[in-house]
């Protein structure tokens, strides 16, 4: 069976949350051009869109429409001579509604899990719970090898599990996107022990059709992505919590603030001072603790002696605060309160309550020090036409500052250095072009960990610190 023949009946499982929604949007555009082709004219392609409520699906249904509207519009020109045999179709605004009235056929909203069993392809975007999952792909399909290809898009749980539990004979395999699907431009292919040669090979096919930048990972708990994002949280974490309990840094002076404090100060230095797109805890807010907590949960009984856990995320989840994201993409309150998309506030456990960030930001910003000069801010830095020199000149003269602010950045940029090496030697990356490649375009970073920077350092001991 070839690429458009296999790609005749699909199924995407979770279709109408945050990640099944953009992979929904996704194929079936790509499953509508195969169908506008000559040679597929008498194909019929159906992608049967699974979730658990008729309104969640409306929901898609409305959210394919607007999207694949933008889209038609971008590619006018490759629409408009895919539909050259349509005399009926004149002005770009027919062309267009065609092309949306055609996705719109392909996509078949569904709340049983009966309607993907005839599927060549099963897209699986649940929640990173390994139960729930085997649950799911039991129904689809059967056992064996005789049944459709899985491409599951969990984050952290080892594809070679997946396969052993649910029996799937090596159909399955890791097709990892990053959030938003249709915006992201990444996405991680992660192939188990025993995956069949065949799925492998169209998951890269369907990748390139798909026009995503993809990057292979060895079939390892956290894969790249969050093999790095993991290690990096908690060691923002820790640099915390190390500030709140008034330890000194290695080679440094003791200096005391409150926690609160401390989140904002660590935030910004992982932001303004290391040049990314937003700070470590902006960064989890953003994901949701409780998504990050899953993640480390799957991460930490699987790589023994790693440490990957985090009690102040326990706790900050005990007290109801979760982070993530609301139906129309606005930031839910987590480490940080948020009005009008900027930071108001950070969490204080043990008040309970957000401090504002107005009572505390003069203070930090004050005893972090200032930043080298020019200030490289992350916009400027990816736009710059000579970025790579812009960057090396910003950290050089960070290098030689003394500050606390340029010293907690030394050494979170040297431990963000340390874990991507630390995927390389244990063979989760290929390379560290991988490593970077993952940040840089999963992560929007302006560079990657693994650079001429920073000097890569071990964890110091007793970073970990609870309170």
């Amino acid at each position: 069976m070839g690429y458009p023949e296999r790609l005749e009946n699909v199924a995407v499982l979770g279709a109408a949350g945050k990640m099944g929604s953009g992979i929904v949007l996704l194929v079936s555009q790509e499953m509508a051009d195969l169908s506008l082709k000559p040679e597929n004219k008498s194909r019929v392609y159906v992608l049967h869109a699974v979730d658990l409520s008729h309104q969640a699906l409306s929901g898609l249904m409305g959210y394919l429409r607007e999207q694949v509207r933008k889209s038609a519009e971008k590619k006018i020109v490759a629409l408009r001579l895919a539909y050259s045999d349509r005399a009926d179709l004149v002005d770009n605004g027919e062309i267009v509604d065609a092309y949306i009235a055609r996705v719109l056929d392909v996509v078949r909203p569904a709340t049983v899990l009966e309607s993907a069993a005839q599927a060549g392809v099963v897209f699986e975007a649940a929640p990173e719970d390994l139960g729930l999952k085997l649950r799911l792909l039991s129904k689809c399909g059967g056992q064996g090898p005789d049944g459709p290809w899985i491409f599951t898009n969990t984050s952290s749980i080892p594809i070679h599990e997946i396969d052993e539990k649910a029996k799937l004979g090596g159909r399955v395999m890791g097709f990892h996107f990053y959030n938003p699907p249709a915006v992201q431009k990444l996405v991680e292919l992660i192939r188990g022990k025993t995956t069949l040669p065949e799925v492998a090979k169209f998951a890269e096919a369907l990748a390139k059709s798909l026009r995503k930048t993809v990057v292979l990972s060895r079939d390892v708990a956290g894969f790249i992505g969050n093999g790095h994002f993991m290690r990096d949280m908690l060691h923002g974490i820790a640099e915390a919590e190390r500030l709140a309990q008034r330890e000194a840094p290695p080679g440094g002076q003791a200096r005391s603030m409150p926690f609160t404090h401390a989140v904002y100060s660590v935030n910004k230095v992982s932001q303004d001072f290391l040049v990314r797109p937003m700070g470590i805890f902006q960064l989890v807010d953003y994901v949701g603790l409780d998504v990050c907590q899953c993640i480390l949960n799957v991460m930490d009984p699987r790589l023994p002696g790693k440490d990957l856990k985090s009690a102040l995320i326990d706790r900050l989840l005990g007290q109801g605060v979760k982070g993530g994201q609301r139906h129309d993409g606005s930031q839910k309150d987590g480490f940080l309160k948020y009005e009008g998309g900027k930071i108001a506030g950070v969490w204080d456990p043990e008040a309970k309550r957000y401090a504002p960030v107005a009572e505390l930001q003069a203070e930090c910003d004050k005893k972090l020090g200032p930043l080298p000069e020019p200030a490289l801010p992350w916009k400027a830095a990816v736009k710059h036409p000579s970025k790579d020199k812009a960057l090396a000149e910003f950290f050089g003269k960070l290098d030689a500052m003394t500050t606390l602010g340029a010293e907690l950045a030394k050494r979170y940029g040297g431990r963000s250095k340390e874990i991507g090496l630390g995927l390389v030697s244990d063979g989760v990356a290929a390379s560290a072009e991988d490593v970077n490649k993952v940040l840089l375009t999963g992560f929007f970073h302006a560079y990657g960990p693994v650079n001429e920077y920073f000097k890569a350092q071990e964890t110091p001991a007793g970073q970990k610190v609870t309170r």
